[in-house]
Order: structure tokens, then sequence, then C-alpha cells
């Protein structure tokens, strides 16, 4: 596959508070409703488990969030900047995810999708999360307008 020695050259590191103006700008560029600057901020704050990934040239590649919960992980955001899809860094990224969540001693992670995110819907299915339920309403969709979430697990 396209990209993949370029791997090797990804920088990962924790997110800090330096890192959210570029991580928001990241969101709202590939997200039709993205978090807000104040969800990744309130994330920091809370001590989730907040990476990202940068290029050999030290441009925002993607970034994810995780939560930890009893034995399970939540993956509460991910993303891969709009010209690095379709290389195969999201799955690297659910990779590295998988690895972090396992360090931490969970049995699964846990995520949440749009019905209406295709690519990412068949990216998890191919990695092996399976649905496990749906939450009505839960994504806003446009004005008074609401999207369900599909809830997916992945067993470690």
């Amino acid at each position: 596959m396209t990209g993949m020695p370029e791997f090797g050259q990804l920088k990962y590191a924790p997110m800090a508070p330096a890192d959210v103006d570029e991580v928001w700008a990241l969101e709202e560029s590939v997200f039709p409703y993205p978090w807000s600057r104040g969800n990744f901020t309130d994330s920091l704050n809370s001590g989730y488990d907040a990476w990202t990934v940068r290029d050999a040239r030290g441009a925002l590649a993607g970034y994810y969030l995780l939560m930890y919960a009893v034995d399970e992980a939540h993956l509460l955001d991910v993303a891969v900047a709009a010209g690095r899809q379709g290389q195969g860094l999201g799955r690297h990224l659910l990779d590295r995810i998988t690895v972090r969540a396992k360090q931490q001693g969970m049995a699964s992670v846990l995520l949440e999708v749009r019905p209406s995110n295709e690519r990412a819907l068949k990216v998890y299915r191919r990695y092996g999360y399976t649905e496990i339920g749906r939450r009505k309403g839960y994504y806003p969709a446009g004005p008074g307008n609401r999207e369900d979430a599909i809830v997916m697990r992945l067993e470690l």
C-alpha cells in the first residue's frame, strides 16, 4: 500500500494544550459536526489519553483521544488529515489505539460512529469492530435534526 514506508517516520506525542488550535482546525476540516475547541481542552484537563501524530516535516497528520473506564477504553475521537486519508493511516492509528488500550490493561475498545460516516464504518468493520447497539438521536445533524450512533466494540 502506498504511504506505508512513511509510517516509520511518523512522530507520536501526547497532545498538549499548545496543540489544541491545530487539532481543532483539523477536526473542523474533516467532520461536518466537529468537536468544539472546548471539547479538546476539557479532554486534556480531564487527563484523557490524547495523542497527535505528525509527519517528518512536523505537519499534523492525525490524532486520537481515549478515555479509560474499568477495563474498557472509549475511543472519543480519531481523525486523519484530509490529505492523508486513503493511505492506510486510519488503520495505523487503530493499531496504535489497540496497543495503548492493551498497555492500560483494557479488555476492549468502544466507540460510536455515525451511520452516515460510511468510510469510517468500513475501516472499523474491516479492523474487527462489531456493532453492539445504537444510541438514538446521539449526534447533531443540522437544525432540529439528530442522527443515531452505531456503538461498536473491539475485544482485545
